[in-house]
Formats: structure tokens, sequence, C-alpha cells
């Protein structure tokens, strides 16, 4: 059930979603652990749930025609879970990441990493450059998986550069404006995201895209991320054709 912004038309079936397709789709995927504690299980048994939907809802974003798909795999304050959990995570992100190498490859899906790379393991980083690499020149869905990612870190290391780039004369002050710090963000050259999607039920924004989602739709849907199917997908986009986008005006 979305309980975020429903209105009256979020139920019309005369609604015409492909009309109204999202550009660019976020999702927080909430709720592994939870998951895991209402069977009694492990939370690792959560992230391997979580991580089988990834797949499911990612070929099926491909499938239906959305363009841009960012996911929140693992956030700058997600270090601070027990050793267990985190060691328990890379391990499936490793054992995920070797997978990837073939799983999109028939779906022409492009892997992007947005985030601090450089706090993985070794071997984790060159996964994720080798899946960069190998989907590079494809010409179907781009998908952001965002790990270490944290947008207000996103944000700092952004100014950063721009003060860097002044210093060295490689761009004035005066040509510092709204698209400029778009261009030294990750997500540098895309869309910013029309929809974000954040199952489990819970009403934050948890540090992803502060920047990008200042005019984003958002639904929030009580469904944890490991039950979550394409049907519910589908409820969101129809929710997200319902409403009247208008961006500051009338």
């Amino acid at each position: 059930m979305a309980l975020f912004g429903k209105n009256k038309k979020d139920t019309d079936n005369s609604i015409d979603i492909r009309e109204n397709l999202p550009a660019h789709v976020g999702i927080i995927m909430d709720g592994n652990g939870r998951w895991a504690k209402k069977r009694g299980l492990p939370r690792s048994a959560g992230h391997s749930a979580g991580a089988k939907t990834f797949r499911k809802i990612t070929r099926y974003c491909s499938d239906i025609g959305i363009k841009y798909l960012t996911v929140y795999a693992f956030s700058t304050e997600n270090w601070r879970r027990p050793d267990e959990e985190v060691n328990a995570l890379m391990t499936l992100f490793k054992s995920y990441l070797e997978e990837a190498l073939e799983d999109f490859k028939d779906d022409s899906i492009v892997v992007r990493f947005i985030g601090d790379k450089s706090q993985f393991n070794p071997a984790l980083q060159k996964l994720m450059i080798e899946n960069e690499e190998s989907s590079k020149d494809r010409d179907g869905m781009v998908l952001n998986i965002a790990m270490n990612y944290g947008s207000r870190d996103e944000i700092v290391r952004a100014v950063k550069n721009i003060c860097n780039d002044v210093q060295n004369g490689k761009i004035s002050e005066a040509s510092i404006d709204e698209k400029l710090v778009s261009d030294y963000l990750y997500t540098s050259g895309q869309p910013d995201p029309d929809l974000i999607i954040r199952p489990s039920g819970e009403y934050r924004i948890s540090n992803f895209m502060l920047w990008q989602s200042a005019y984003t739709e958002f639904v929030i849907m009580n469904k944890l991320w490991p039950d979550f199917d394409k049907a519910d997908l589908d409820e969101a986009l129809n929710i997200f054709a319902s409403r009247n986008r208008r961006y500051g005006g009338v």
C-alpha cells in the first residue's frame, strides 16, 4: 500500500503509466534487517533476499523503459553497523559483482557506482571497475549503484573540487551556478530523479540524493524491500503518473 501523497487519481486505471514514465527512478532499498528479524533469521539472510529483489526489479525497470535507475545499496553511515553484518555485506557485494559481470550483459544495462570506492577493499574496487568498464559501451538503462554513498559527503566533495578548480584557474567563481554544481556530483550528465521510492514505510530521505531530489516525487510504500515486487513498482509508477508536477509554478 502506498502511503505518501496518495490522492484520488492514484487508483485510476485509466492513467497510462507508459506515457508518464519517469526517466530516472531512485530506490532506497530498505527493510532487509526487519524482514529477517520477522522470520527469526540473521540480518545477512535479509540482505541476501534483498539482493534477489534488486536483480528482479532492476531488470524489470530496464524492460519497461526506465532510462536511469539509482539504488541505495550501502551508505556512508552503514559502516557503523556491527562488524559481523558489515563483513557479511562485503561478502555479498563481492559475490554479486562477480555475477554481475555476466548478469546484465544481455539486458544492455550500463553499470555505474556512485560513492567513495576507496573505502572498500582492493578486490571489491577491482570488481567495481571491471563492471563499469565491461558495460560502458552498452546502450541500455544506466544503473547507478550507490555504495559508500552519502549525499552530504557527495556535496562536500563537489564543493572541494570546485574550490580547487577555481584556485587552479580551471573555472571562474562567476561561473558557479546550479548546473556547474550538478556537474561536479557523482550523477553528472544524468537527469535528476523524477521519482524516489522508499519501501519499508519509513519517512526519511536518509542522506540520499539531497541536491538531485529538489523536485523529485516521493512514494513511501509499506512493504519491506525483500518482499517488493513488480506490482509494487507498477503501483509507485501509477502514483507518479497521477501527480501534477509544477516545479514551484502554478
